[in-house]
């Protein structure tokens, strides 16, 4: 059976039927509004974000640059498109540098120092501007190293250890002055690790080595002296209870004498 060819009234009264439908405008006007509603939805979408617990936000503007002002936690505005949120961590964080330097004889030394640092939370616009979000790769290693080199040298390797406290409050003293300069606060500032070149090492044992063997050597001088006191002490005892057995006998002997002569008369 042969198909019924499409009728051309059928169709203009469908398009009719649809224009009806449609805004006063026609398909132009239903294309805007649906182009409107979806930037409406967008900009709905993009005017908030969120600042979370234990972070500041700085807001960046395409036409004005960083923004002097600073935003705590919570949900805040912006302009979609025009300006965006920069957030920082303002907690403590720790970092650590391991480093190999000279002390003040000519010892090499390994040294890992830790440190906790954080921004400052009221320069976050200048940190961003001068060093961006990652501060702490930039400042850190460097300032850290410095420091740590120019406080070594001072001491010799066998006041690392014996100073060691007084040396990391020497590193933290100073670390916190240049962090200062980059608006970054300091923390807890601790050697961690220490140890030196095997030479060193090697000397260290060899002295300990002699110090048990001199201190060995003086026990036994002690003890020799003490078997020697001992002796002392006996040979004067005996001779002592002699003294005294030599005083007694001729008394005995003269009573002794007397008693037999008595009974004999």
């Amino acid at each position: 059976m042969a198909e019924e060819a499409p009728n051309p009234k059928s169709r203009l009264n469908l398009m009719k039927l649809i224009e009806s439908r449609l805004p006063k405008g026609g398909l132009g006007a239903a294309f805007g509004l649906a182009i409107g509603g979806a930037l409406l939805t967008w900009a709905g979408l993009n005017s908030f974000y969120n600042v979370p617990g234990g972070s500041r936000a700085i807001k960046f503007n395409r036409f004005v640059g960083v923004r002097d002002r600073q935003f705590g936690e919570g949900t805040h505005l912006m302009i979609p498109w025009i300006e965006w949120p920069i957030i920082f961590s303002v907690r403590m964080k720790p970092f650590e540098l391991p480093s190999r330097t000279g002390s003040k004889d000519l010892q090499m030394v390994d040294i890992k120092l830790r440190m906790l640092y954080r921004p400052n939370p009221d320069s976050l616009p200048t940190i961003y501007r001068e060093l961006g979000t990652s501060f702490k790769d930039r400042v850190l290693p460097s300032i850290a190293n410095e420091v740590l080199k120019s406080v070594v040298a001072q001491f010799n390797a066998s006041q690392l250890l014996t100073k060691r406290e007084h040396v990391s409050q020497l590193m933290k003293r100073r670390l916190i002055e240049r962090a200062h300069d980059f608006n970054i606060e300091l923390d807890d500032v601790s050697i961690t690790h220490i140890s030196f070149g095997p030479d060193y090492t090697h000397a260290i044992e060899l002295k300990q080595v002699a110090q048990q063997e001199a201190e060995r050597a003086r026990y036994k001088v002690e003890e020799a002296r003490q078997i020697k006191l001992e002796i002392i002490a006996k040979a004067e005892g005996e001779a002592e209870a002699a003294r005294k057995i030599s005083f007694q006998c001729p008394t005995i002997c003269f009573l002794f004498a007397n008693s037999f002569v008595f009974f004999c008369f």
